[in-house]
């Protein structure tokens, strides 16, 4: 059985997905690579795909499907993956190779065991192609190379959440909880990570910088200013979030999760107000207004909790507190370096 499965989902990425899936092969056996050609038009995507399934039939699959979006692609790559864990890799990202090995080794350590992870986390690292710099991610917070339980953790940080790029999670749990993403949307990957979290029962944390994650892409999806022009499908990915978890019922017995996924919502709900308010038409400025109406509709509790917090100014309609959030994004962004 492999250890690992590798997704790479691919939309006209012959550009770039060399680099991604030669990384991913240094993992030799104990790795499965799918490549899911998310319906590729524009350039020769399919036939690299069918190339490396030639050279590498024991290790590579190629998984060539109509266009149904990066989610329908990692769905694709559930159903197919037949590894311990499942990872995606986007098509231009890559992985370090050294960091690799020290995976796929804390991996097999489980071997026969009866306790395993839910999921394993590592760090990742941003790159910044424009000026040849990187900003790490790192768990500091987190208990190292053992396994734990959230209510373990320490508080995360400002920019320190659980990424796709840093999580990996059990295959069969994924499967079991029926985990699908929504079709031709955007940042469904904060739904990869949120969802199964209730369900991990342990983690494990190896503090190495695994994941590259390449910036610098004008149309690249995290990108301002195309979030702002596809902020729809940022405001139906929260929506789903609030539709996935009560999370006022894991407050008193698992209250560290609690306190995270409340982070992560808000987080959500500041992002979609901060870029509503940027866009500043009438029309996006009722569509913040609608967002937090909804999420008062969902959970009145953590939305009361939430608007409470300064973070929480972003739903005001004062014209003020909306100027002097757009202020404050600007420095937090500057310090931070995101999209």
């Amino acid at each position: 059985m492999k250890l690992i499965s590798f997704a790479v989902p691919c939309y006209n990425s012959a550009e770039y997905m060399n680099k991604c899936i030669e990384s991913l092969l240094k993992g030799g056996e104990d790795v499965e690579i799918l490549i899911v050609n998310d319906g590729s038009t524009k350039d020769n995507t399919k036939e690299i795909a069918d190339q490396y399934a030639e050279k590498y039939p024991t290790i590579v699959k190629a998984i060539h499907k109509e266009n149904g979006g990066h989610g329908d692609a990692v769905n694709f790559g559930i159903k197919n993956a037949t590894g311990k864990y499942f990872k995606v890799v986007d098509s231009d990202d890559w992985v370090d190779e050294q960091s690799l090995y020290k995976l796929i080794s804390a991996v097999r350590s489980f071997d026969g065991k009866e306790e395993v992870p839910d999921a394993f986390l590592t760090n990742y690292v941003y790159e910044y192609t424009f000026n040849n710099t990187e900003r790490v991610v790192e768990y500091k917070n987190l208990p190292k190379e053992k396994l734990f339980d959230f209510e373990e953790t320490k508080a995360f940080e400002v920019g320190q959440f659980i990424a796709m790029h840093s999580v990996m999670y059990r295959t069969e749990l994924l499967k079991e909880i029926g985990l699908e993403l929504p079709k031709h949307t955007f940042y469904v990957d904060n739904i990869f990570v949120y969802l199964p979290l209730p369900y991990v029962k342990k983690f494990y944390y190896i503090n190495i910088d695994f994941y590259r994650y390449f910036i610098g892409r004008p149309d690249q999806s995290i990108n301002e200013k195309v979030i702002m022009s596809r902020i729809d499908q940022h405001i139906l990915v929260t929506k789903k979030l609030l539709e996935k978890h009560n999370i006022n019922d894991f407050q008193k017995e698992r209250p560290k999760l609690y306190k995270y996924m409340q982070s992560f919502l808000l987080i959500m709900m500041v992002v979609n107000s901060i870029y509503l308010i940027k866009l500043g038409t009438k029309e996006d400025l009722k569509k913040k207004k609608e967002l937090w109406e909804y999420f008062k509709e969902k959970d009145p509790v953590t939305c009361k909790r939430i608007r409470r917090r300064f973070t929480g100014m972003v739903a005001s309609d004062n014209r003020f507190v909306c100027w002097l959030c757009k202020k404050i994004y600007t420095i937090v962004r500057k310090k931070y370096k995101f999209n």
